[in-house]
């Protein structure tokens, strides 16, 4: 059976250890240095703790080590590298071609999204050159999915929800060229969450103040059956900057709709174990910029977040008027004390409130300000669900089968768990009969179910066919010292995957390389003229390349089909447009039409 994999955020050791806790089947976190979330880094010894904890189940730990690197810093991530290997990480995902060149133990190697993972030739060559596994494009439609599948036999890895960037990913350096920080070097600042007035040669404004680069987030809870469909095998979730509750929440929702899929596909998840949840998901519930599932089903339907980057959430419904107590919200949801409320105020500036209290269509709030009759309001913080969310006792145990049988000069007791694995222990003890066999079958059963505080938790009993009597200390011990070996025999036996770089000369699908190869150091330059690439442009960040008449973004997001502009609409919108910003900084966008993407400049 396939092994379809859920992988999880952490921002930190406690959102690692929820995500394993919910049902993720890998989770993947920044060391100290060298990840593209520069905020988001971790001790050594937070990461050996997480991988720990993740092994129990056969879950896996991934590392990112996927920022650039200069030639200074290759040493310091061989060394990172060699650490997190002693330390049992499952593998490491990387953006710099550089490392490829370098003397790595054998870990898997995954190649970040910031590889621009996008065609089928792309990827093939990876797969060549020895990494095991392809983070996609988020852009790619499922029929280029597909045709990357049908070349390829490498794992494909997929993102289904959280945050977008506008820009191909590893190909965006509008950060970089606005203010030196790279998103290449983990220091991206985000200008494509600003604020943006759009207009054309002539100077007419078309948008005024929206977010017009800002995405919504991806949300592919419908589209799960394709992506299986299409060949991944990997099923990513956004947020190494994001909180333990959202962490728990979007992974509680992916995994159960991934485990009522799986059976259909004759497929199976990829750890062991199974999560009971005291809450029930529901992603709407925890950060997000409303929803959308991108560019997977083609251009179908609207993906900027135009009015704020912010969470808004769901509609709870009009205020029908305000008075010295309140006002008066025509409800579709049941509100409580401390839920946080939003609305766009008569100038379309986002605003919050809190709820106080509720007396019938009355909300008493902590301000008033800016509301009045007409605006709608939006709930972004459902206390009742977070606090829940913050208290909750999910937990995650792995079935096991406890036989207890007669032997010549006692009792043993196996456990067999989940995943075939078996442990048995012996107790010398005198044999009675029990002079109660009803009673004495239902203590066994009792005493070998209590396996709180464990990995596991009890699936079935087949205990003695003549009852014996056995005191309590004897059951306890038999259960404890069982689970014990079989949790040291799972660890025995937990797959673990060999994997790094292959030195060949293969070819790679380009014989040159402008600044967008992400070439920042001697050894990365080597590896690409080892593999035919003839002219080699250095990366950006090395201050060498002059920006200006140089695409800084490219996106397949295209702002003139966003605003219905587009000649496939049938209107008429000359190119170039362009955005300025509160700052007047500006920005030139011109539009691809043959290729239906849109190139972001610095404007002159």
């Amino acid at each position: 059976m396939t092994a379809i994999e859920l992988l999880a955020p952490a921002r930190d050791l406690a959102c690692g250890m929820a995500a394993i806790a919910a049902g993720a089947d890998a989770v993947y976190l920044g060391a100290g240095r060298f990840g593209a979330r520069e905020a988001a880094g971790n001790a050594l010894a937070d990461i050996e703790a997480l991988t720990r904890a993740a092994h129990a189940y056969w879950a896996r730990v991934y590392v990112t080590v996927n920022t650039l690197l200069t030639d200074e810093e290759l040493p310091a991530a061989q060394r990172l590298i060699a650490r997190l290997y002693h330390l049992g990480v499952d593998g490491i995902i990387i953006q710099d071609a550089g490392l490829l060149a370098l003397d790595l133990p054998p870990l898997p190697l995954i190649a970040s999204t910031q590889m621009h993972n996008h065609t089928p030739a792309r990827v093939a060559f990876l797969e060549g050159v020895g990494i095991q596994r392809a983070i996609l494009a988020r852009e790619l439609s499922l029929e280029e999915m597909r045709a990357i599948r049908a070349r390829t036999s490498i794992e494909l890895e997929a993102f289904v929800h959280g945050a977008l960037c506008v820009g191909y990913s590893g190909q965006c350096y509008l950060s970089y060229a606005r203010g030196g920080r790279s998103g290449n070097r983990g220091q991206c600042a985000q200008p494509c969450r600003k604020s943006y007035t759009l207009t054309d040669a002539d100077g007419a404004v078309l948008a005024r103040h929206k977010h017009l680069l800002s995405l919504r987030d991806l949300n592919l809870t419908d589209h799960l059956a394709d992506l299986l469909d299409a060949g991944i095998c990997a099923f990513k979730i956004e947020g190494r900057l994001k909180d333990r509750a959202y962490v728990t929440n979007v992974v509680a929702h992916y995994r159960r709709a991934l485990d009522d899929l799986l059976p259909r596909f004759g497929m199976r998840r990829s750890s062991s174990g199974t999560s009971v949840y005291d809450f029930t998901p529901d992603p709407a519930k925890t950060f997000n910029r409303g929803f959308c599932s991108y560019g997977i089903a083609g251009r179908t339907e609207s993906t900027a977040a135009l009015d704020t980057p912010k969470m808004v959430g769901e509609r709870i419904g009009p205020v029908t008027a305000i008075t010295p107590r309140g006002a008066r919200v025509e409800r579709a949801a049941v509100l409580h004390p401390g839920d946080g409320l939003c609305f766009f105020d008569d100038a379309g500036v986002l605003r919050g409130t809190t709820v106080n209290g509720v007396v019938g269509d009355l909300l008493l709030l902590a301000t008033l300000d800016r509301l009045s009759a007409g605006i709608v309001l939006y709930r972004n913080h459902d206390h009742a669900f977070l606090t829940r969310l913050a208290k909750t006792r999910t937990a995650r145990t792995i079935a096991v089968q406890f036989l207890l049988r007669e032997t010549e000069a006692g009792v043993a007791l196996s456990a067999v768990d989940e995943d075939g694995n078996r442990a048995e222990m012996l107790r010398r003890c005198e044999k009675v009969p029990a002079k109660q066999p009803e009673t004495a079958l239902a203590k066994i059963e009792k005493q070998l179910r209590k396996t709180g505080g464990t990995l596991f938790a009890c699936a079935g009993v087949i205990a003695l066919t003549r009852p014996l009597f056995l005191p309590v200390a004897v059951l306890n011990g038999l259960r404890r010292d069982a689970l014990a070996a079989l949790a040291a025999e799972r660890e025995q036996r937990r797959p673990v995957r060999q994997g790094g770089a292959l030195r060949n000369a293969i070819p790679f699908p380009e014989s040159a390389l402008t600044f967008t190869g992400n070439v920042l150091n001697s050894t990365a330059a080597a590896f690409y003229r080892r593999h035919g690439v003839t002219e080699i442009e250095p990366a950006a960040e090395t201050g060498m390349v002059d920006l200006r008449g140089r695409a800084v973004m490219t996106a397949r997001y295209c702002l003139r089909h966003q605003l219905r502009r587009c000649p496939r609409h049938g209107a008429q919108c000359a190119s170039p447009l362009y955005l300025t910003d509160r700052e007047g900084n500006r920005l030139e966008l011109r539009f691809a039409c043959d290729r239906c993407e849109m190139d972001v400049y610095l404007a002159e």
